[in-house]
C-alpha cells in the first residue's frame, strides 16, 4: 500500500505521470476518430479512463492529492450530463474512503500519542479503520466507560506528503480542470495550501469541537459529538451513526418521503453556515459530503472540525447588504457596493448589468422565500461563468476581500452540494434569522 511517508521523488512520478497518460490516450482516441469511429463514444471512454486514473491516484496517495479530490467533489454538480457520470462514479470513491493504515503505524501512532498503556483506556478497539481519509482514519472502539467512540488518527508524514502534493498539484492545476471545467483550481490549491496547518493541528481541532458541541447541545437539528480524550496527533469523540450525506447526492429522489428528508437536510445545513458563526464565533470551513451524516433520530452529525476559521462576529454586515440588492435586482447600488466592499476594483470598467450578470440564477436562492437546488442550475451557472465569449472578463474583475474568501467559497460548496442532493429549501427565512441587515 502506498502511504503518505512515501519519499517526495516516488510521490512526485505518480502526479507528473497522469498529463502523459490523459495525452496519450487523447492521441489514440483522435486517431480512432479519424478512422471513422464514433466520436461521441470514444470521447465517453476517455472521460471514463482519465476520471479512473486521475483519482485511482489521487485516492491512493492521500495527503493533498487526496484532499483537492475531494474538494473537487463538492463541484460534481457543475459538470454536464454527458460527462457526469464517469465523473460522479470516480468522485464517490474520494468521498469517505481510502487505503487504511496498517494496524503497526496505528499502534505505533496510539504509542506515542496516548502512551504506551493505551490499550487500558479502551474496551476493545477495532484495528481495523472504519474510515480513511485524506491526512487521517478512524477506528471504533469502546471507550472504559462504556461509551461508543471514533478514534481518529493523524497518518505518520501527513505533514510532508501535504506539502509536497499540493505544490506538484498547483503546476497540474489546468489538467485539473477536466474534472470541473469552470472551476479555479489553482485558487482552490492556494486556499487548502493556507488551511494545511489548521487541519494539521488536532488539538487546535479538538478545541474546535468542544465550542460546537457546547455551543449547539441542546439544537433540535445537528448534533456535534463530546470530544472524550485528545492528543497533538490523535481526538477520541462520541462515535455517531448515520447515512453520509453522499448517499443522497449520488441517488435520485425515490417518492415523497425521501424528498422530504432532502429538504430537511438542505435547511439545517443551510441553516448551519448562517448561523454558526453568530452561535460560535467560528466558521466550519469544509463542505464535504463525508463530514456529514443522516442519524436515525432525523438530526445532522458533523464529524469533521480541523477547517475552522474565526467569524466572531458573526456574518459580516457588508455581505448582507450586498444579497439584499441582489436580491432586490439593485443593479447598479450592487455594482458601487460591491467595489467599496473590495469585491471589484474601483477603476474597474465593468457595467452594473454586467456585474449583475454574473450573479446569474443566484440572486433566485434569495429573491424567493424558497429556492429548489437542482444539478442543472449548477450546470447552467458552470456553463455561463465558463464561457470566454460571455461572463468571464466579469468572473476575473472579482477580487474578494481575505476576510470574505473562506465565506464565500464555503457558502458556494454548499451550495454545490446541496444542488447533488437536489432539494427546496426556505433560504429567506434563513438568511433574515441569522444575516444581520438583511430584511428580505
Amino acid at each position: 500500500m502506498t502511504d503518505p511517508r512515501m519519499r517526495t521523488a516516488r510521490r512526485a512520478l505518480k502526479l507528473t505521470s497522469l498529463p502523459l497518460g490523459f495525452a496519450g490516450r487523447a492521441a489514440g482516441g483522435w486517431a480512432r476518430g479519424a478512422s471513422g469511429g464514433d466520436r461521441t463514444a470514444i470521447a465517453a471512454q476517455l472521460a471514463v479512463r482519465n476520471a479512473d486514473q486521475l483519482f485511482a491516484v489521487l485516492g491512493e496517495l492521500k495527503g493533498g492529492a487526496m484532499k483537492v479530490g475531494q474538494a473537487l467533489s463538492v463541484y460534481e454538480a457543475l459538470i454536464p450530463n454527458e460527462l457526469a457520470e464517469p465523473y460522479h462514479q470516480a468522485l464517490i470513491k474520494l468521498q469517505a474512503s481510502a487505503p487504511p493504515m496498517p494496524a503497526k503505524d496505528v499502534h505505533r501512532v496510539l504509542d506515542e500519542q496516548l502512551g504506551r498503556q493505551w490499550p487500558s483506556r479502551f474496551r476493545e478497539f477495532d484495528a481495523e479503520a472504519a474510515h480513511a481519509a485524506s491526512i487521517g482514519q478512524v477506528h471504533k472502539a469502546t471507550w472504559h466507560d462504556g461509551r461508543q467512540v471514533a478514534v481518529k488518527l493523524q497518518y505518520p508524514g501527513a505533514e510532508q506528503a501535504l506539502t509536497s502534493d499540493l505544490r506538484i498539484l498547483r503546476r497540474l492545476a489546468q489538467l485539473l480542470k477536466i474534472i470541473v471545467p469552470g472551476m479555479d483550481v489553482r485558487a482552490l490549491i492556494d486556499e487548502l495550501t493556507t488551511k494545511m496547518a489548521v487541519e494539521l493541528d488536532y488539538a487546535a481541532e479538538a478545541d474546535h469541537q468542544r465550542t460546537f458541541a457546547e455551543a449547539l447541545a441542546d439544537d433540535p437539528r445537528i448534533r456535534v459529538p463530546k470530544v472524550v480524550a485528545s492528543a497533538p496527533k490523535v481526538i477520541v469523540s462520541e462515535w455517531l451513526e448515520g447515512i453520509p450525506l453522499s448517499h443522497f447526492a449520488r441517488t435520485p429522489v425515490a417518492d415523497e418521503h425521501d424528498q422530504d428528508v432532502r429538504d430537511h437536510i438542505g435547511e439545517t445545513m443551510l441553516e448551519w453556515v448562517f448561523s454558526s458563526p453568530r452561535r460560535t464565533g467560528l466558521l466550519h470551513c469544509d463542505p464535504h459530503h463525508g463530514n456529514f451524516r443522516l442519524m436515525p433520530d432525523g438530526r445532522i452529525g458533523a464529524l469533521d472540525f480541523g477547517a475552522v476559521v474565526p467569524m466572531p462576529g458573526g456574518i459580516p454586515a457588508p455581505l448582507a447588504h450586498l444579497l439584499q440588492l441582489a436580491a432586490d435586482d439593485r443593479a447598479e447600488e450592487f455594482l458601487q457596493a460591491s467595489k467599496d466592499a473590495g469585491f471589484i476594483a474601483q477603476d474597474h470598467p465593468i457595467t452594473p448589468t454586467e456585474a449583475m450578470s454574473f450573479l446569474g440564477a443566484f440572486p433566485a436562492t434569495v429573491r424567493d422565500e424558497r429556492f429548489h437546488f437542482t444539478r442543472s442550475f449548477m450546470q447552467n451557472e458552470g456553463a455561463r461563468l465558463t464561457d470566454i465569449h460571455g461572463d468571464f472578463q466579469t468572473v476575473r474583475a472579482l477580487d474578494l476581500p481575505p476576510d470574505y474568501l473562506m465565506l464565500a467559497r464555503t457558502v458556494g460548496g454548499w451550495v454545490g452540494i446541496l444542488a447533488q442532493i437536489d432539494c427546496t429549501v426556505s433560504t429567506r427565512e434563513i438568511l433574515r434569522t441569522w444575516v444581520p441587515g438583511f430584511v428580505g
